[in-house]
């Protein structure tokens, strides 16, 4: 007599493969996640995207934020390159940015490699150094008019005694703007030194030993090991500051106002002088979009000359 046995059927989950129950796993949290982070994602695009757009449709409008607004279908943009004050704005611009992106990046890189070696009390002088960034730039600017104040301020004071003339600052239209510049690395270096000092630490420093060993000194190591293990890092705060210098408002506003005799109009402040104080809301529009256009433009040209570097070094 033979006895026979009925097979037992199988589940479904024994049957699943191991790879189809990793993705069920993986699609879940991805689920989990985004119904965490995606009500927050909804309201900060829509912040970002909606006014975006609507610039964009009052930028082809004559309107004064009162009344109707009247289409002029391109015919602002076509007045910007009539406009001479857009030209000067742009001027001040690009020479803020192009004094203000080296320098942020050059101290903030000398300031990393100062505060990445081993001495007493490095960390009071990171928190130091970081304080400027997170102060207000309001408050900034405020305390600065009062230290460069030709009459009373500390600057000149520090210049008399020291035996050389007094200087007018921000009252002297050939000086303004690069004392703006002055007071923008003291507020913003500190970022940048930050982000090359946690940089400098993921430095794997096997290779700086074996360069030592080498024979290498401290400044080919610096140059050849350092600086091009930093090339991504140096990018992000290249467009990172250059975004930052391009956008630059607060601290005009509580010192200049883009004075004296419009030394230090940039083109955000002349924007907000279009829309705030004049009620010409669709050409300050169509001035934002210019500024935007050339921010991409310069950030892509960032992006092309990096990995253009990087690709003749490989």
């Amino acid at each position: 007599m033979s006895i026979t046995f009925a097979a037992r059927p199988r589940t479904r989950r024994a049957t699943e493969s191991p790879s189809r129950h990793r993705r069920r796993g993986s699609a879940r949290r991805s689920l989990a996640g985004w119904a965490f982070a995606g009500p927050a994602t909804l309201v900060v695009v829509g912040l970002s995207i909606f006014p975006a757009v609507w610039a964009f449709f009052i930028s082809r409008t004559k309107w004064n934020g009162i009344a109707a607004a009247t289409d002029v279908g391109w015919r602002n943009y076509q007045r910007i390159a009539e406009d001479p004050n857009v030209g000067a704005a742009a001027q001040h611009t690009l020479l803020l940015t192009a004094l203000f992106v080296p320098g942020s990046i050059l101290l903030g890189l000398l300031i990393a490699v100062a505060l990445n070696q081993r001495i007493r009390l490095v960390g009071f002088y990171r928190t130091c150094i970081f304080v400027p960034y997170v102060a207000s730039a309001a408050a900034t600017g405020i305390l600065a008019s009062f230290v460069f104040n030709p009459q009373f301020g500390a600057a000149n004071e520090a210049l008399r005694r020291l035996g050389l003339p007094a200087q007018q600052f921000l009252e002297s239209p050939s000086q303004a703007l690069l004392v703006i510049c002055l007071i923008a690395l003291w507020g913003e270096v500190g970022f940048t030194a930050v982000i090359y000092l946690a940089a400098l630490q993921d430095i794997p420093q096997g290779l700086v030993e074996a360069a030592t060993i080498d024979g290498a000194g401290r400044w080919r190591v610096f140059r050849h090991i350092v600086v091009p293990e930093l090339r991504p890092v140096t990018v992000f705060v290249a467009i990172w500051q250059t975004i930052a210098a391009m956008q630059l408002f607060d601290l005009i506003y509580t010192t200049t106002r883009g004075g004296p005799m419009n030394s230090t109009q940039t083109v955000v402040y002349y924007i907000y002088e279009l829309a705030f104080q004049t009620q010409r809301l669709g050409y300050g529009a169509a001035v934002a979009y210019l500024l935007f256009a050339v921010t991409m433009l310069l950030t892509v040209v960032i992006f092309w000359r990096n990995r253009r570097s990087g690709s003749e070094a490989s």
